[in-house]
């Protein structure tokens, strides 16, 4: 089983062409750490897994431990940001990064902008788990979502919650189907009109398991790890799918 930390690398000396290397490099696991508040799902195998579908190209030393410049820290959180906020497959985020994408630091807000609301980003989920866990208290105030609506979509089997010793819980995943629900609540989409989305969903679920299923149930533990990863994919990239479809419908009712 390959080691999922790495150590520091030893204290190189000064050469003739250290001047052109970045000024400050990070190990893997300082990277991890450092994007972790952002991506809480991040992990060492994650970012090796990008590397190895060559979408980093981290610095070695001699001794082969990986350097991350800031160039390379910008690339991930790109490559990371592009996942999460637009559900992009790899694929097409080789691609944007081909074309000379690399989202900056988001800078400071000026003050004249400061009262404007902005867009909420949307946290990152992982199929390996469903975050926090919330009381139902939490999730009304949080998501500002009428408790009728929870209740709701508990009858039609969109979430489910979890008792712990007499309070019912749900995760991070489950409040923002709530968050995402209420949205759709202004414009009078109710828990019964959510059917087809669940339906859907449990579809394309059995799908992805079964394509998955012999890694997925592999003893060989970096089997099962590139196996979450690959799901992790898959479902990124059936979101996009249904994005594509979903907007090449719609042009037909908006077209004259």
């Amino acid at each position: 089983m390959a080691a999922v930390t790495e150590s520091q690398p030893p204290i190189a000396t000064p050469d003739p062409g250290a001047d052109e290397r970045p000024s400050k490099s990070m190990t893997i696991g300082a990277v991890c750490k450092a994007l972790r508040q952002e991506f809480p799902d991040i992990s060492i195998s994650k970012i090796r897994y990008l590397e190895d579908q060559k979408l980093l190209e981290p610095r070695r030393t001699p001794g082969g431990y990986r350097l991350y410049a800031a160039v390379d820290v910008a690339r991930l959180r790109t490559i990371l940001r592009m996942q999460r906020d637009e559900f992009l497959p790899l694929r097409v985020i080789r691609q944007e990064l081909a074309a000379g994408r690399v989202d900056a630091d988001e800078p400071p807000i000026p003050a004249a902008a400061a009262s404007e609301p902005r867009p909420r980003r949307r946290p990152s989920m992982s199929v390996t788990g469903g975050g926090a866990l919330y009381t139902l208290e939490d999730v009304v105030e949080d998501t500002r979502a009428e408790p009728r609506l929870v209740a709701e979509l508990e009858d039609y089997g969109v979430i489910k919650g979890e008792v712990r010793a007499g309070t019912k819980y749900y995760d991070e995943t489950e409040r923002e189907i709530v968050r995402a629900v209420t949205e759709l609540a202004r414009y009078g989409v109710g828990g019964r009109n959510l059917r087809a989305f669940r339906t859907s969903a449990d579809r394309e679920a059995a799908l992805l398991q079964q394509i998955l299923a012999p890694a997925l149930r592999s003893r060989n533990t970096e089997r099962r790890k590139e196996a979450v990863e690959a799901l992790e994919n898959l479902a990124a990239v059936t979101t996009h799918l249904k994005h594509l479809l979903l907007i090449r419908d719609l042009r037909k009712i908006v077209s004259p």
